[in-house]
């Protein structure tokens, strides 16, 4: 115990410094016509911005080791994400050399922000070429069937309110339990009234081994697909940095009309969902959870 008037002193450990980045080709080109690609670095707030060039024959991980360096003066974070697949391996390889740790996420609101404010200011430029530019799109291929083993016994939409869904889930033993920061409905600013859609899959014997595919995964957001509007459809799960699932299929008119109201509902939400996974319907055992919202 302290004795009074003991003079003490208060350690905070620091904010892990994150970077979010991406390297890729832009619709410039240098004085000698050759492709530029562009490295763009910045931190969650966007208070820190750091971009370098180079001729498309230079694009590779020592140059990148090197533009790492010196952004970071001195400084190296402890963490780049990184969204789009072009851009992992290298960025991989070069941050290995100064062994910062790389997470492959979708979720890099701040670095699609400054990519898309420069891509309108390309135009401006004397090198830029004209070529089509989507600075955020990915191309995705088609949603794979999920694996039969891992199919669910039973599901359901469900709703929670705003106000209920941290405090419903936060302190449960869940093994595998996703709720970012970010995503919560207070940082959100959605009024705690506000209904919240989800999907319970009940998954009896196969609900652990399902949670643990879907942790490793990395899912993003759950979407109602419809074949026939209004009469058949299915759950596509967006996962990973641009993979799909077909997590579900019905043709059952009272399905697809619940799937439109999951949808209307995630409009109201600003997209915010989740996905439960439990063995049953007994509200006993939670296998996992995970906040969901499309980037």
């Amino acid at each position: 115990m302290r004795a009074l008037g003991e003079e003490y002193q208060v350690w905070r450990l620091a904010e892990p410094k994150t970077w979010q980045a991406d390297f890729y080709r832009r619709p410039l080109q240098d004085e000698r016509g050759k492709i530029l690609w562009e490295l763009l670095i910045c931190d969650p707030s966007r208070n820190f911005v750091y971009v370098a060039q180079c001729p498309q024959s230079e694009a590779n991980s020592d140059w990148l080791a090197s533009q790492l360096q010196t952004a970071a003066e001195g400084q190296l974070p402890d963490l780049i994400q990184v969204f789009r697949p072009q851009s992992v391996s290298l960025l991989e390889a070069a941050s290995q050399k100064l062994e910062i740790p790389i997470e492959a996420t979708r979720r890099t609101a701040a670095l699609k922000q400054e990519l898309q404010q420069r891509a309108r200011n390309y135009p401006s430029l004397d090198n830029y070429t004209g070529a089509t530019y989507e600075p955020i799109k990915l191309e995705k291929p088609p949603p794979q069937a999920l694996p039969e083993q891992l199919w669910g016994e039973q599901w359901r939409f469900v709703t929670l309110a705003a106000g209920d869904l941290e405090e419903s889930f936060r302190d449960r033993p869940i093994p595998i339990l996703e709720m970012p920061a970010a995503l919560l409905p207070l940082n959100l600013q959605i009024a705690s009234t506000v209904k919240v859609p989800g999907v319970v899959i009940y998954g009896g014997r196969q609900s652990m081994q399902l949670a643990r595919w879907l942790e490793e995964a990395k899912p993003v957001a759950l979407n109602y697909v419809p074949t026939e509007v209004g009469k058949s459809g299915g759950l596509i799960l967006e996962a990973g940095l641009v993979e799909r699932w077909i997590v579900f299929t019905f043709e059952d008119p009272e399905v697809a009309k619940a799937a439109q109201t999951y949808e209307q509902r995630k409009q109201s939400s600003q997209g915010l969902h989740f996905l439960l996974i439990q063995p049953d319907d007994s509200g006993m055992t939670y296998s996992g959870f995970w906040l969901l919202r499309e980037e």
